[in-house]
């Protein structure tokens, strides 16, 4: 049970206790949301709605994401204060007037966010459809994935390069937390859309440069790197900052293609890397202080001619297998 001071306890009860505050928390306690979203749900004013915000983020209670010129808002994963409030919330009544207003209202702008999501989807679908065409099956390739990650539960997963958010929602079982980073907002407006019509909060979708985290050091129990490094010029320079957010012991997992030859695939679909040899891969892990324990390679026998090879990297910061080693000799030789 989180404890936590009468002091504490009386300021978050004074930042929540306004009925448009309450309504702003049990809406963004189900995602990401900006402050249009807020306006239209609530049918208030646009300062209005921002400086409760504001007061609901001096409380910390929510936090605030930008995203090119918008900025988006949800509340907090953890905290003393965000325990006190998902309890004020799960005690209000399901057949209160306004908060089903609000959640019909929440489920529109979430209705015309997945619409806009999938028209960008669509056209670019072909793109999409033909790189399918050349490896194997994305099903191969998550078992596999899933197979090397195992079951075992995991406080938090870092997606880097996230797109869809497949990711997100193929691991959805292990994790307690989880971050998607994708450089694009039309990618980040198709991951949201999917993660809400999944009902999944746990997981949020965050703009981001793979080459430049805004993340803390040592965050993430696991860090997913799924075909995204061949559109990077210096991959070597995004395998060290996934290692510079791994906790000690974590593990990196890279999906990405066998060495090929296919040079159209640099002009018509931007690859700037075309493959990467088991070699090349574990050298830069190396360099990135992770050791490598397994790889796999996934061919493709399909009707084309030329196809690509998928390969599955996982690695781990050995860090924390240096500790136990030392605790295990200590407790031996006591």
């Amino acid at each position: 049970m989180v404890q936590f001071g009468l002091e504490h306890m009386v300021d978050v009860l004074k930042a929540v206790g306004e009925p448009t505050r309450l309504r702003l928390l049990a809406l963004l306690s189900a995602g990401d949301l900006t402050v249009s979203d807020l306006t239209d749900i609530l049918g208030q004013s646009q300062p209005r709605i921002s400086r409760h915000l504001k007061l609901l983020g001096e409380a910390g209670l929510i936090d605030r994401y930008q995203e090119g010129a918008w900025a988006y808002f949800r509340l907090k994963e953890e905290g003393g204060g965000v325990h006190l409030v998902r309890q004020l919330l799960g005690n209000a009544s399901n057949d209160d007037p306004i908060l089903k207003r609000d959640t019909g209202r929440l489920v529109a702008v979430k209705q015309a966010r997945a619409e806009l999501a999938q028209a960008y989807f669509a056209r670019h679908a072909g793109e999409w459809d033909e790189m399918r065409r050349l490896q194997i099956s994305e099903t191969e390739v998550e078992n596999c994935l899933v197979e090397l990650v195992g079951r075992k539960p995991v406080q938090s997963l870092l997606d880097l390069g996230t797109g869809t958010g497949r990711m997100l929602l193929l691991l959805k079982d292990i994790y307690r937390r989880a971050v998607g980073v994708d450089a694009s907002r039309d990618m980040l407006a198709v991951a949201r859309a999917n993660l809400d019509a999944e009902g999944l909060t746990r997981a949020v979708v965050r703009l981001g440069d793979i080459l430049n985290l805004p993340l803390e050091n040592e965050d993430f129990d696991l860090v997913i790197v799924h075909q995204v490094l061949h559109f990077l010029e210096h991959p070597e320079v995004a395998l060290v900052e996934a290692a510079r957010v791994l906790r000690p012991g974590g593990r990196l997992v890279v999906v990405d293609f066998a060495p090929h030859d296919l040079e159209y695939l640099r002009a018509e679909h931007a690859h700037l890397r075309l493959g990467f040899s088991h070699k090349a891969m574990a050298d830069w892990m190396k360099g990135a202080g992770l050791e490598v324990d397994r790889v796999v390679d996934l061919p493709f026998s399909g009707a084309e001619q030329r196809s690509l090879t998928v390969t599955v990297w996982l690695a781990h910061d050995p860090r924390m297998l240096i500790a136990g080693d030392r605790e295990n000799n200590l407790a031996r030789s006591a």
